[in-house]
């Protein structure tokens, strides 16, 4: 006991944030000295123990009645945690299913602004809650994460001027939202944009340019393909107005080379990104792709154009053997003289003798790098089936 009473406050803090904070609180116990120390600690995690969605306005079954009641509880006890808490909050996290309303997590937000201390907020929350940015007034705000939310545009926020980075996936936002919010978060260097393209549908002119002009200092960049597309109805540009010069790290997900937009995304994204050091490109199976929206032949009219002077890192997921993809890849190796590794992961329906032949492919092209190291491998599941290596 008299170790406990000895620890400092930080050492104290740094124990209790690594416990669900009802374990946390179970710590007052302890001794008299620990009796209020969780109600200081600067990270809250609240986590629901299962997921079970309930349905409303049909009677209950006993087993959702009971989901109800854990809900009520875990709600409850979230406000009184907020109620009682003396410190500055840093961290929460709340990951819980949620009903279509959801005026509660309106109310945890309102409370969590009241302190006006918060620089990381989590929110994973099942059945695509409703959430008003209104309620949103976190000045202090640097990482804000949302997943399963129904971002409301009505009425306007204000924005997060401190707020660096920002992640959104699976979330209904409509352009018009989605640009308000990176529009009026003016130092965002860390996005990760994982959003359905259905839940991106609405009216207005809307742009590739608008879309990135909002990113004007992004270092790193993780974005669905689907996301772009959507902005993407008056074509896509031969190049952006100003060019992502602190762009570092790209990650395009669920892109797919045959689509019309799928080459061109890339290409104005490669070309104007010139300190580009990463590349990852994650491919979609092409099946869902209409006939009108296939492009019929692979072509780099401007590969010309194409110098990536720091690139050193490239990886790509889920590769088809098609010349449309080796075709690119090829282009990277010739235009990356400081390239030092090259990553490929086939798709698990590629062939052995097919991965072998890709590799030979690729070891006799141009390289632009004398180092560069080419790993060519097969994905069974989630684990590589094969490699080889040049």
């Amino acid at each position: 006991m008299d170790l406990f009473k000895k620890l400092p406050q930080n050492i104290v803090e740094t124990i209790l944030c690594f416990l669900p904070i009802q374990e946390a609180a179970r710590t007052s116990i302890l001794s008299k000295e620990w009796r209020y120390h969780w109600i200081k600690i600067p990270k809250i995690v609240f986590i629901e123990d299962a997921f079970q969605l309930v349905i409303y306005g049909v009677e209950l079954q006993p087993s959702q009645k009971k989901d109800v009641i854990r809900r009520h509880k875990l709600l409850t006890a979230i406000h009184q945690v907020l109620f009682m808490h003396e410190a500055p909050i840093h961290e929460f996290t709340l990951s819980m299913v949620t009903n279509i309303s959801c005026f509660e997590i309106d109310s945890i937000m309102l409370q969590l602004s009241r302190k006006n201390t918060l620089k990381k907020l989590k929110l994973e929350l099942i059945s695509g809650s409703k959430l008003s940015l209104s309620n949103f007034t976190f000045h202090q705000l640097t990482d804000l994460h949302l997943t399963g939310c129904d971002l409301d545009h009505k009425p306007m926020f204000n924005g997060f001027g401190n707020l660096a980075s920002l992640c959104i996936q699976e979330t209904m936002v409509s352009r018009k939202t989605l640009l308000h919010i990176l529009s009026n978060c003016p130092l965002l260097t860390r996005v990760s944009l994982n959003i359905d393209n259905s839940a991106l549908q609405d009216s207005g002119n809307f742009t590739v340019i608008n879309l990135f002009q909002c990113l004007p200092v992004i270092e790193n960049l993780s974005i669905g393909f689907g996301v772009i597309e959507c902005f993407a109805q008056d074509g896509i540009p031969q190049e952006l107005p100003i060019a992502l010069i602190n762009l570092k790290y790209l990650c395009i997900k669920d892109i797919c080379f045959i689509h019309n937009y799928g080459l061109s995304i890339l290409l104005l994204l490669i070309k104007s990104s010139p300190n580009l050091q990463k590349l990852k490109l994650e491919i979609l199976d092409d099946s869902w792709v209409e006939i009108s929206e296939r492009r019929d032949s692979f072509t780099l009219e401007d590969d010309s154009n194409i110098w990536l002077e720091h690139l050193n890192d490239f990886e790509i997921i889920n590769m088809i053997y098609r010349n449309f993809e080796l075709d690119f890849v090829k282009i990277i190796l010739a235009k990356s003289p400081v390239l030092k590794k090259v990553r490929i992961f086939l798709c698990n329906e590629v062939a052995r003798d097919e991965a072998l032949h890709i590799s030979e492919i690729l070891r006799l092209s141009p390289h632009a790098s004398p180092v560069v190291e080419v790993i060519v491998e097969i994905i069974k599941g989630s684990c590589p089936s094969s490699r080889s290596v040049m």
